[in-house]
């Protein structure tokens, strides 16, 4: 892989700079995220498009954590971060390109908005699940729903937005079995009609994020801790990689 591809992917992919610090503005939105996932992983974990390491940063007792991106500058950065944590490695990770060797197989590979940016979502799936040992899962985290498909969306270059049963196919296309294919943040998809599609905001705004992350984030956690929401600015899905993969 030539070290130099992927460059500014991170930015491309995110409307942020590699020294943006704004993702402070989204910690309670990740750890609603970190709560729906880390259920479903095991004792070693590959993150795929982990960006500059925030989502990854949440987890303290892996036995071993292998952060990826498609854009060098955020893998070094990464590195640099997780310098005095011997659990987490770090590479540069291109579905467009051939996967590297990462060593030994993981329980469990974890992509967060990474599918969408990806044509022939199923072929990836399936290279994926080739880092996986047998029996271990695959958990995505994809934007929801294509009524939500709006400028942010083009920019960012996202080829679609899913349903559950449209990621639910995308899993059996790719050879594997859906444990769960699901709705999140009811709330947040409402905001994301209201301030996207209605509003025609293209490009993230960190004041709105923050009041978002105060303010909408606590409700929706406390929501659908008991109510299972039927429509979402994201979908959550969980597979399994079958013994012969």
């Amino acid at each position: 892989m030539n070290d130099e591809s992927g460059a500014g992917a991170f930015s491309q992919a995110t409307g942020r700079s590699l020294e943006d610090g704004s993702g402070a503005h989204q910690r309670r939105y990740r750890a609603y995220q970190f709560e729906l996932i880390a259920q479903h992983c095991g004792t070693t974990v590959l993150e795929v498009g982990a960006g500059l390491g925030e989502f990854a940063s949440q987890f303290t007792q892996l036995n071993r954590h292998v952060v990826t991106d498609v854009d060098p500058g955020a893998v070094e950065h990464m590195r640099t971060r997780f310098a005095d944590r011997p659990e987490v490695e770090a590479y540069q990770l291109d579905l467009h390109d051939a996967l590297p060797d990462v060593g030994a197989r993981v329980s469990t590979v974890v992509a967060i908005n990474v599918l969408e940016h990806i044509e022939q979502d199923s072929k990836s799936l399936a290279e994926l699940a080739s880092l996986v040992e047998p029996g271990g899962r695959i958990v995505l985290w994809v934007p929801g729903y294509m009524q939500l498909y709006g400028d942010f969306d083009r920019r960012v270059g996202h080829v679609r937005r899913y349903t559950p049963e449209t990621l639910h196919q995308a899993i059996i296309d790719a050879g594997l079995i859906a444990l769960e294919t699901r709705p999140v943040n009811l709330l947040g998809g409402i905001a994301w009609w209201l301030a996207v599609r209605r509003g025609g905001i293209g490009s993230p705004q960190p004041r709105l994020l923050r009041i978002y992350d105060r303010l909408v984030v606590p409700v929706t956690r406390a929501v659908e801790r008991r109510v299972r929401p039927p429509f979402g600015q994201s979908v959550l899905g969980v597979a399994t990689v079958p013994p012969r993969a």
